[in-house]
């Protein structure tokens, strides 16, 4: 995503006991708003693509699912970790990689829900500038985050693996610059095109009249391009807690597909600072082709090969682990099937 590795450990409660609500059943949402507990999302930063948490929040799935859920964010897509690990945190919201990262270190996480269904970068530039695939980016000067962000190392891996070229021996040349500079870099001429993430795309159309010529994520496929997971020993003790928060987000990531004002309404109270009509131009590609916003939280055993090689190759990721190891996707079916599309 686009921040570097490492940091400070989180610092939020652990999740209490269930109390009244532990028999329950797992499914039945209405319920369990007779006794929410505590828990706390540790997201790797604000972002428009965790649109589904924002949803489950702002609309009160999270509470009908027996959730006083607070959603924290850590700083950077390693930080969750920590934030888990020292319990400060139930439900860690980052890049995929970290939960591989994580347990090659010996902490065990799984993968529970999917959060956003593509690699969601995207490619902008004056009018006129051809750009049909990964080839085009031969000879060009192309502005992104720094590294390790997925607006440098997505574009690299997609020269190397889906091009078959090497960016340097083709005259690519990376400006890595700080948050907010990059479209203006494009505008000036000091690049020809930039890879970014939403809401830059459609900054870039609205306010600095830049074209969005080819998405990444087309090229690539659907990928677990962010998940939710937590520790192997939370699943293992709270499952019913693991079952609340899928159906919540089950029922977030419906809500969004079956209510296009539900994007726009809940996006601009979470993103106060972004003009309205940069939201609304944003919508095609949350929901288009290649859409950010998955249909359900299921993890598909193809998504995660997508999104592992692609870290692999980009060198973001210490060693690739399976999807059976990874992956469960036991709660995430029972809430597509019960609050969410198939």
């Amino acid at each position: 995503m686009n921040k570097p590795l490492g940091g400070p450990i989180g610092r939020r409660d652990f999740m209490i006991g269930m109390g009244s609500a532990a028999g329950i059943s797992l499914l039945g949402g209405s319920a369990f708003a007779q006794a929410t507990k505590p828990a706390t999302i540790s997201e790797a930063i604000h972002l428009g693509f965790y649109i589904p948490t924002y949803v489950a929040q702002r609309k009160g799935l999270f509470k009908k699912h027996g959730f006083d859920m607070a959603i924290k964010s850590a700083g950077g897509i390693a930080q969750p970790v920590p934030a888990l690990l020292s319990k400060a945190a139930q439900f860690a919201v980052t890049g995929t990689g970290m939960s591989v990262n994580a347990t090659v270190e010996g902490a065990q996480m799984i993968n529970i829900a999917k959060i956003v269904g593509y690699i969601s970068v995207w490619v902008v530039a004056k009018p006129g500038v051809k750009f049909d695939s990964v080839d085009d980016f031969k000879g060009k000067r192309i502005a992104t985050l720094k590294y390790p962000s997925n607006t440098f190392t997505t574009p690299t891996y997609a020269m190397k693996v889906i091009g078959g070229y090497d960016p340097e021996a083709n005259g690519v040349k990376f400006l890595q610059l700080p948050f907010g500079a990059q479209l203006q870099a494009v505008a000036d001429g000091r690049a020809d095109v930039a890879t970014v993430f939403e809401w830059d795309a459609s900054i870039a159309e609205t306010q600095f009249g830049l074209k969005t010529v080819f998405s990444l994520g087309d090229t690539l496929g659907p990928a677990v391009f962010t998940s939710t997971f937590v520790t192997k020993d939370y699943l293992e003790t709270n499952p019913d807690s693991v079952q609340r928060y899928c159906n919540a987000i089950a029922e977030a990531q419906k809500l969004l597909h079956e209510d296009p004002k539900v994007f726009l309404e809940v996006s601009t109270l979470e993103f106060p600072q972004i003009d309205p009509k940069v939201i609304e131009a944003a919508r095609a590609r949350f929901f288009g082709k290649a859409p950010v916003v998955p249909r359900n939280p299921i993890i598909t055993e193809q998504e995660w090969k997508t999104i592992i090689s692609h870290e692999d190759g980009a060198g973001t990721i210490r060693k690739q682990l399976p999807f059976s190891q990874m992956v469960n996707n036991t709660f995430a079916e029972k809430a597509a099937k019960e609050f969410g599309l198939a």
